[in-house]
């Protein structure tokens, strides 16, 4: 299996509780075995995927569906 991580850049400052609840979301997404974030550099979430399941498209849409707006970081 395949593993890749992506960045999501979360362009509004969010606090740590909704911070988690986005990062919740995409966990619980097929395909993805973690998400990270801190709050040192609380516009991340960094997502490790398995690419042969999930696009990292999808997973960006994910936090959008969230009323953030963000982007993939390096595409």
């Amino acid at each position: 299996m395949d593993m890749v991580d992506v960045i999501i850049h979360i362009n509004e400052s969010v606090d740590h509780d909704r911070r988690t609840a986005i990062a919740d979301m995409i966990r619980n997404h097929t395909g993805v075995m973690g998400v990270a974030h801190h709050d040192e550099k609380p516009h991340l979430l960094i997502v490790e995927y398995n690419p042969a399941e999930v696009h990292s498209k999808d997973l960006l849409q994910v936090a959008l569906d969230q009323g953030v707006h963000a982007q993939l970081v390096g595409f």
